[in-house]
């Protein structure tokens, strides 16, 4: 077991316990694999029994100094969900995906608060702020699920965008309704304009970092273009942490402006060969991070929680597909892959912690937490189920990705 009171230097604990992180992962997902499970599931399996609840392995101060991967990480998946904002996709979606969006998340939302509050009698600041949460939908497993599968089609724009315009969905439902918990009956102008100004002011900069980019990048290095692109999409989610907002709807657009300037795809081939190791990092210590102590709070409140949520957010998308004139296989099947929920949800529950009082700040987190957990070892299952079913993934896909520069050739 790796402990501090080994004597080791810091570094070297540290560093041991990134290769012990990366090496569970990577064995669990062979067990996975056997099981026809995602990859995704894998590496979160593997934080559990490595982290601090279960085994211990991995001591608490280096799973508390890590909290920078989540942001690393979501940057990353956030760039390449731009990738597929194309002019021509977005042209040919048109408004139905606005519709889809506003459907699946908000319904979602509304019937998480409307169950807690009525069914269980829990305060009303506490339900809205679970229904703002429910809102949200975690990029990065249906993400990874995708690439994993080399899945590709208009079933898997549509569910990259819909997943896209969601968390903007999700990080304005929950301003506003933070707003009004905060605000106790006094709502004032400045304290719902803030946190949209600081959101819209960085979806900006993504927007000028891209021209910026796509002008560095000009007759460079292959290793050059990777240096300048990752050290660019680093500072931009440095810039949101520091104005306290998400970094994903910064380095979405970041991402879409890129390849609507540019039509380079290269790039996003580029940085796909290098995030594993960072999306394994981030995937393994959201599973050390679940403290399997509280999970006895999570009781019938967590359990309802988290089933109410599916339902909404698979009637919303039904609905939502439905009226938009949608073909059957996505009016079937993408609520199933909106299931994931994870970083984006975690990070609005440690705000709404420091909003309500402590009592159900904690059932807060500890809702959140333990069902992020639950979500992210069946939503990248329900997601594999969701790509085969609708027919952009065949039934037995590659045991391993294929080197880069092939994988590029086959998709560009």
């Amino acid at each position: 077991m790796l402990h501090w009171e080994l004597g080791l230097p810091r570094q070297a604990v540290i560093l041991l316990s990134i290769a012990v992180i990366l090496l569970s992962g990577f064995l669990m997902t062979r067990i996975t694999k056997r099981l026809h499970l995602p990859n995704v599931s894998g590496y979160i399996i593997a934080g559990i029994l490595i982290g601090p609840g279960v085994l211990g392995l991995i001591p608490e101060e280096v799973v508390g100094g890590m909290d920078f991967v989540s942001d690393v990480a979501l940057s990353f998946i956030a760039f390449g969900v731009g990738k597929f904002f194309k002019r021509e996709i977005l042209a040919q979606a048109g408004g139905r995906v606005v519709v889809i969006t506003l459907m699946e998340s908000l319904l979602a939302g509304a019937t998480v608060t409307a169950v807690m509050a009525l069914l269980f009698r829990l305060e009303l600041p506490f339900s809205l702020l679970l229904g703002a949460i429910a809102t949200a939908t975690a990029p990065a497993s249906t993400m990874m699920t995708i690439d994993q599968y080399h899945a590709r089609g208009p079933f898997v724009n549509l569910l990259l965008q819909v997943v896209a315009f969601d968390d903007v969905v999700c990080l304005l439902v929950f301003s506003v309704a933070s707003t009004v918990v905060s605000s106790q009956g006094v709502i004032r102008a400045e304290t719902i304009l803030q946190p949209i100004l600081r959101n819209l002011g960085t979806m900006l900069l993504g927007a000028a970092f891209a021209w910026i980019l796509s002008r560095l990048l000009a007759h460079r290095s292959q290793d050059n273009r990777l240096i300048l692109a990752i050290a660019m999409l680093l500072g931009l989610s440095g810039i949101c942490t520091v104005l306290e907002v998400s970094p994903l709807l910064s380095c979405m657009v970041f991402g879409a402006f890129y390849i609507n300037l540019t039509h380079d795809k290269v790039l996003y081939h580029q940085i796909n060969a290098f995030k594993p190791p960072i999306l394994s990092l981030f995937f393994v210590v959201s599973g050390m991070s679940l403290d399997v102590s509280a999970l006895s709070a999570f009781g019938a409140v967590g359990l309802v929680y988290f089933l109410v949520r599916i339902i909404g957010k698979y009637a919303g998308a039904f609905w939502g597909c439905a009226l938009t004139g949608m073909d059957k296989s996505s009016r079937n099947w993408l609520g199933l892959a909106l299931v994931p929920q994870a970083g984006v949800a975690i990070g609005l529950a440690h705000l709404g912690r420091r909003i309500l009082p402590e009592e159900y700040g904690g059932l807060l987190m500890t809702i959140i937490l333990a069902s992020s957990v639950l979500y992210e070892l069946i939503g990248p299952a329900c997601a594999k189920l969701a790509l085969f079913r609708s027919g952009v993934i065949q039934k037995k896909p590659p045991a391993e990705a294929p080197p880069a520069g092939e994988y590029a050739q086959k998709v560009g």
